[in-house]
């Protein structure tokens, strides 16, 4: 059997997602960082340039994207539908966190499903030499989102949860790990990634005007317990479901999600601190898919970065 090739890959990537296109490239010296000038006009309008841009003729391309907010996706937008008409003989768009995906139901007349605009969007990148656009996705909301994207570009789902479960076989009691889930939509989304672990589900009762989280299933008495989610905005159920597992015995309670998106600094609410005796989370691992994020909580408890650079480096081999 033949061994596949490996390409070389010429990577450019957004201002916010430096560090993380680093460390992509720390992991093979296959990938080789572009730069690309990101300055504006006067009225606030790009003025942008793909720097060496005659070097990626005939070249397997790729970008490393970051949509935090929408004052930077019509930017990133025009340099992903720029660089496969430069010739290239392949090109991949690595979106760690797609942030529209939880808006994807039309739930009455009127709602607009937001994650299906953002695919189409995407699915306009002109096809280069080699073919539709690879777009990397990790742990994308709904897996039916798939669909939501046209034949041009070809959606790659990945996962930030092997991370997670290497270094959860690190923690010094490794053996008493039980997986928790906030409700049945995680549950359905990765137990069968950690099927493993034993489990806890939770879910949310309406009680009169308040929603109260419960424990359907599972035992979480004197366990390490981790919850596991996709994302986390407020922390508000994440909170809920630590005091229901410490009321039932949880020995400590740890949190994995792997977009750690925390509008307006909520991660605040998670911090250790000096005049606490008891720390509600004793871990809480995120990725770095919210590069913004990132930054904000770095050194601080109970914070702890699992990075996607050796998998991104991977998925670029694909």
């Amino acid at each position: 059997m033949e061994r596949r090739v490996k390409k070389r890959v010429h990577l450019f990537f957004c201002e916010e997602a430096e560090e993380l296109a680093r460390n992509v490239a720390a992991h093979s010296d296959l990938i080789q960082l572009q730069s690309i000038s990101w300055r504006s006009f006067d009225d606030g309008f790009p003025n942008l340039f793909i720097n060496n841009a005659q070097d990626i003729r005939g070249q397997h391309v790729a970008f490393l994207a970051s949509f935090s907010s929408t004052s930077v996706i019509f930017e990133q937008l025009s340099v992903i539908y720029a660089l496969p008409m430069l010739f290239a003989a392949s090109f991949t768009v690595v979106l760690p966190f797609f942030p529209t995906g939880s808006f994807e139901r039309i739930e009455e007349e009127g709602d607009v499903a937001t994650a299906f605009t953002l695919a189409r969007m995407l699915s306009n990148i002109p096809i280069s030499r080699g073919g539709p656009t690879s777009l990397v996705i990790y742990d994308i909301h709904a897996l039916q989102e798939r669909f939501y994207f046209g034949e041009k570009t070809l959606p790659v789902f990945k996962s930030g949860i092997p991370l997670l479960k290497e270094r959860l076989q690190q923690l010094p009691e490794s053996d008493k790990v039980v997986v928790a889930f906030p409700d049945d939509g995680a549950w359905k989304r990765f137990h069968k990634l950690l099927d493993h672990f034993p489990t806890v589900i939770c879910n949310k009762v309406r009680e009169g005007d308040k929603r109260i989280v419960r424990i359907k299933e599972g035992d979480p008495a004197g366990y390490h317990v981790v919850i596991v989610d996709d994302l986390v905005q407020s922390g508000g159920t994440l909170i809920e479901c630590q005091k229901v597992l410490a009321a039932h015995g949880a020995a400590k309670v740890s949190a994995y999600v792997t977009h750690g998106v925390f509008p307006k600094r909520s991660w605040e609410r998670f911090l250790h601190r000096t005049n606490d005796s008891v720390k509600a989370f004793t871990h809480f691992w995120i990725t770095d898919s919210c590069t913004l994020t990132v930054e904000a909580i770095r050194g601080k408890s109970p914070f702890e970065v699992l990075s996607l650079a050796g998998s991104i480096a991977d998925a670029l081999q694909v």
